[in-house]
């Protein structure tokens, strides 16, 4: 990765050559053949000297060869700290037969990269990988074949081992020596589409998987040791020469507009105000002035009065608003009918709240408009759709605007970061400075756009003899797109909703829960609800990791268990009777084995330590062609109402594994933050604003919190393509840890985060 720490005006333009240099690895261009190629072979070899535009159909776009025989792939996502750009790594090390330490990745940066879809929705190997993986191919093909001319052999006779071509008569020749420093020059098939959907390939085959000698082994992150021992450059260590730094002065009312501004009360702090329209911000030469500045400016808000209902009243809210969109996504049979003749109907509702990406930090960008053309330090994870939105707010051509991915403090979905990139243009062309603007935790906290609160309701219908024969799943919500989560268009913004952008197409979208039951006859669908507030809301919807799926299948698992519960089964053998496909059966399965699963058809309220109940509790998930198995064991103190998630069994089969070390930290990540999510995370708002703005009114998971074993069984599958382990392992964590208490206490929760005071309610009940 490259290094960012010292970023000058030089860097603004800085080449692939240059950038390559900066990370070990040189792209030569010259006018003619380098030393050691003679002119012939050069043009007999096909390779050249000048670099291709940037274009998905050119190998080059995707892989380099420097002088010295280092290889680069150019990674058109960016990864959240998970590994992907190892992965990507260790496909094409594979694919070219070169050592794994001589593969680069450079992720994320515009003028480098083509929009791959940046890190979205775990596909990051699933879906960006493989287009790597085809591309090292045919530089691979293309190189051999390049030798097999030179020599007048088959192709096929040749073998390659650590980028050096051999023949049967004991001629070698390097990687380095065909085409180091020059070009590929050689076409791809592209399906001529961007983002998640981009597909490349040339006229190889990549390798069998059998056949691979780096993929399936464990190989360290390169960042790890940076972040570990404080010497990581993020997005907050960029600077730039005759850079402002900005803070965004935000309404105390959500919806508020400024009426007017008192300029002279921040006299003497030097800043000054920035106004474009209704978007009010800071500028100053010295970071903490303008803090102080945004702290004591005094405004006149105008506008909205108590924009919000009562909180309390949120639930109630979401189950009368009128319906934006309905969707019906899966039905099987008729249900209705079902139910009519169903001996015996279960019903249950549960509650989900909004919840905060809470990153690390808040976010920060820095952004130059200089001759027409803009340059932005971006932590997103989504860099070119932020290059897009920087475009649309600085009135620029998507070819003028350089997107640049810098490490931040996380994401995990769409959180700040691609609204203080837009803010700091809009900054940045009214004042014709490089702009810094950095957040404050109020604003990351408060002003992200925040996970749906939802509610889903739930039902099943009996035959005599206890066999399901009616089911129904229905969600109804905020959309989980009420601002995309690629931060694009000036309406996904939010100074782009306060300068007024169109938000006539206002995305409304949900899902239902991915599994394989088969009942007798399925009906499952979702409702989207209006944003409370229309524009500018600190209540914005968007993507938050694994968009909705922790609700929707705390939902539907707590609910098989109810439906087990009701006809006196086990909670495992009731969903093996049900599951339809061998690969989730099979996660089940080894879940329940590596735990220790006691069959039992009621809750145990087993007693613990210390005065405590404990329990065993089960869930299941498919994501996007990955499946896991969830057992957690909790501990359940009956008198305070604290629950302990103290140990955890996941199986987890993503097909291919790629890097099983990396996979083991992707998924106790996972499990760890759901805990949190599950737990104690809950936005609180009042009849003005999110009153959420901190780590006190925002309560997280803390260190005595994590669990204290995570157990992960790894399916590895070389057969089904690898798919993404960046958000499965969070879908099914609250569902196990709900019914792990359900089984401690015979308390069911309906309502995350499972707090003490909830479960001490919901204990009340049971007695």
């Amino acid at each position: 990765m490259v290094s960012t720490s010292m970023h000058s005006l030089e860097t603004l333009s800085l080449s692939r050559r240059r950038l390559l240099q900066a990370s070990g690895a040189l792209i030569v261009t010259a006018a003619g053949p380098l030393p050691f190629l003679s002119a012939a072979m050069a043009e007999e070899s096909g390779f050249g000297a000048t670099k291709p535009a940037l274009n998905a159909a050119q190998l080059d776009t995707w892989i380099a060869i420097a002088p010295d025989g280092r290889v680069t792939a150019f990674f058109g996502k960016m990864d959240m700290g998970q590994g992907v750009d190892v992965a990507v790594a260790q496909f094409v090390a594979d694919e070219l037969d070169v050592a794994f330490e001589k593969v680069g990745v450079i992720m994320g940066d515009t003028a480098l990269t083509v929009n791959q879809g940046g890190a979205s929705g775990s596909t990051g190997v699933q879906e960006g990988a493989p287009q790597l993986r085809n591309a090292a191919a045919e530089a691979r093909r293309v190189l051999v074949e390049a030798a097999a001319r030179q020599w007048n052999v088959a192709p096929e006779t040749l073998t390659v081992d650590d980028g050096v071509i051999a023949a049967k008569d004991g001629k070698k020749i390097s990687y380095a020596e065909l085409i180091g420093g020059r070009y590929f020059n050689t076409g791809l098939e592209w399906n001529k589409k961007i983002g998640n959907a981009l597909k490349v390939k040339g006229k190889a085959q990549p390798k069998k998987v059998a056949d691979y000698k780096i993929v399936g082994k464990s190989h360290p992150r390169s960042d790890v040791p940076a972040k570990v021992y404080g010497t990581m450059n993020y997005v907050t260590d960029v600077r730039l020469p005759g850079m402002l730094h900005a803070r965004v002065v935000r309404p105390p009312v959500a919806g508020q507009v400024p009426a007017s501004v008192d300029e002279s009360s921040i006299k003497g702090m030097g800043a000054k105000v920035v106004r474009v329209k209704d978007f009010l911000a800071v500028v100053a030469e010295k970071e903490w002035n303008a803090i102080r500045a945004s702290q004591n400016l005094k405004v006149n808000w105008k506008g909205a009065k108590n924009p919000f209902p009562d909180q309390n009243g949120i639930y109630d809210h979401i189950r009368t608003a009128k319906s934006t969109k309905e969707a019906i996504e899966q039905k099987q049979g008729d249900v209705d009918a079902a139910f009519k003749t169903a001996a015996k109907t279960v019903t249950a509702e549960y509650e989900w709240p909004f919840q905060s990406h809470a990153s690390m930090g808040p976010a920060c960008a820095v952004v130059e408009i200089k001759d027409g053309k803009a340059t932005v330090f971006t932590g997103s994870q989504k860099p070119h759709y932020t290059a897009d939105g920087v475009a649309a707010m600085a009135g620029l051509r998507l070819e003028d605007v350089h997107a640049i991915w810098v490490p931040g403090p996380g994401s995990y979905g769409r959180n700040d970061a691609g609204d203080a990139a837009a803010e700091a243009t809009v900054i940045a062309k009214a004042t014709g400075r490089p702009i810094r603007l950095q957040g404050m935790r109020n604003e990351g906290t408060g002003w992200d756009p925040k996970g749906p609160a939802s509610v889903h309701t739930v039902r099943a219908g009996f035959d005599k003899d206890g066999n399901v024969v009616a089911y129904e799943f229905m969600s109804k919500g905020f959309s989980r797109v009420d601002v995309n989560s690629n931060e694009s268009k000036p309406g996904d913004l939010w100074v782009g909703q306060v300068l007024g952008a169109d938000l006539s197409k206002r995305q409304y979208a949900f899902r239902v829960p991915e599994e394989s039951y088969a009942y007798g006859t399925k009906r499952m669908g979702w409702t989207t609800i209006a944003p409370l507030l229309d524009r500018s809301s600190p209540l914005r919807t968007s993507h938050l990791r694994d968009p909705v799926g922790p609700q929707i299948h705390f939902a539907t698992e707590s609910f098989v268990d109810e439906m087990a519960n009701a006809v006196g089964v086990d909670p495992v053998a009731f969903r093996l009777k049900y599951l339809t496909k061998d690969r989730d059966k099979a996660v089940i399965q080894a879940a329940a084995e590596k735990a220790g699963w006691k069959a039992h058809a009621k809750p145990q309220r087993l007693k613990g330590p210390n005065g405590t109940l404990v329990g065993q509790g089960m869930s299941y998930a498919q994501r996007s062609g990955t499946v896991v198995a969830v057992v957690a064991e909790v501990e359940v103190d009956p008198n305070t109402g604290h629950v302990w998630a103290r140990k955890f069994t996941v199986a987890h089969d993503c097909g291919l594994i790629v890097n099983p070390g990396t996979l083991h930290t992707v998924i106790e990540g996972n499990v760890t933050q759901m805990v949190s999510r599950s737990l104690y995370e809950e936005v609180m708002f009042d009849r003005d604003n999110v009153s959420s703005i901190d780590w006190a009114t925002y309560p997280i998971g803390e260190t005595p919190d994590t669990p204290e074993t995570i157990d992960i069984v790894l399916i590895n599958r070389p057969d089904v393509p690898s798919s993404g382990a960046g958000e499965p392992s969070s879908r099914p964590v609250a569902g196990a840890i709900a019914n792990a208490i359900f089984d401690a206490t015979g308390a069911r929760i309906r309502r995350a985060p499972f707090t003490p005071e909830r479960v001490k309610a919901a204990l009340a009940q049971v007695g």
